[in-house]
């Protein structure tokens, strides 16, 4: 596996404190306070409905996008928090870059096109050799550049699952951000090709700081230094933040009896 090329920005620490998410009247996220560490791959865990992909997103206020949707509390990146009134949500988002579920690659452009999008929709101007050796070290960082190097001008989706989900990744480092959030990354992909995923972001972690939301125990257990268990304690309830530690820690002598039945497959 190809290192990923050094991003010319440094990885960040995240901290969250007391942050509660609701959309309108509903609360779904309860008083959540971690630490993200820079350089290191945290995973989040827990049963479907307890708030991990609304938590992710809100750390770089993509949940905004759902009308009604507000916070209290805040996350500080880089010394400021991304919720403060004076900062605009797009530069969060270029900060804390986000891979979805599902590959997404933009259906009318080609495989250059889709890694320069993040570029030109955040009003960057490039000269086009620029832009090239934008393109080149982003697939490349996505372990996706020998692959395609000789078809850069064929539409993204002719690409099979896991090479349009490390085009997405090239999209999102693209832009150099400091934290990369990943929501179910592998939920949509063969295990070879999930494999391949789970290796890039051990590539991907010397250079930023990597959240991943995940189902799936084993890739927790491979993939993450540290991993977080949500819960909720009745359906309708806010999800919450039952443990956060060292992944093996959590796998092999948790804290809390709920993740412990968790981790073993007693419950969820």
């Amino acid at each position: 596996m190809t290192t990923a090329t050094a991003s010319a920005t440094e990885a960040k620490r995240v901290e969250v404190s007391d942050l509660d998410i609701y959309y309108g009247s509903f609360h779904a996220v309860k008083s959540v306070t971690m630490t993200i560490q820079p350089n290191k791959v945290t995973a989040i865990i827990g049963s479907s409905g307890c708030g991990k992909s609304t938590f992710l997103r809100s750390l770089n206020r993509m949940h905004e996008l759902v009308e009604g949707a507000r916070v209290e509390g805040s996350v500080i990146l880089d010394g400021q928090d991304i919720y403060a009134a004076d900062v605009d949500s797009v530069m969060v988002r270029r900060q804390v870059g986000m891979v979805f579920q599902n590959p997404n690659p933009f259906p009318t452009m080609s495989i250059g096109d889709n890694v320069a999008a993040g570029l030109r929709l955040n009003s960057r101007k490039a000269k086009k050799d620029e832009l090239d050796e934008i393109v080149e070290r982003s697939l490349r960082g996505a372990n996706l550049w020998e692959e395609v190097k000789e078809r850069l001008d064929r539409p993204g989706s002719s690409l099979s699952g896991g090479q349009q989900q490390r085009l997405c990744i090239a999209r999102a480092i693209a832009v150099q951000p400091e934290v990369l959030l990943m929501d179910e990354p592998c939920s949509a992909l063969d295990p070879v090709a999930t494999l391949a995923i789970e290796d890039l972001i051990g590539d991907l972690k010397n250079n930023y700081t990597i959240v991943i939301v995940t189902h799936n125990m084993q890739q927790a257990a491979r993939a993450s230094d540290f991993t977080a268990f949500f819960n909720l304690e009745n359906s309708g309830d806010p999800g919450q933040l039952v443990e956060l530690d060292r992944t093996d820690t959590i796998f092999s002598n948790p804290e809390n009896k709920a993740t412990e039945d968790y981790v073993s497959g007693r419950f969820g």
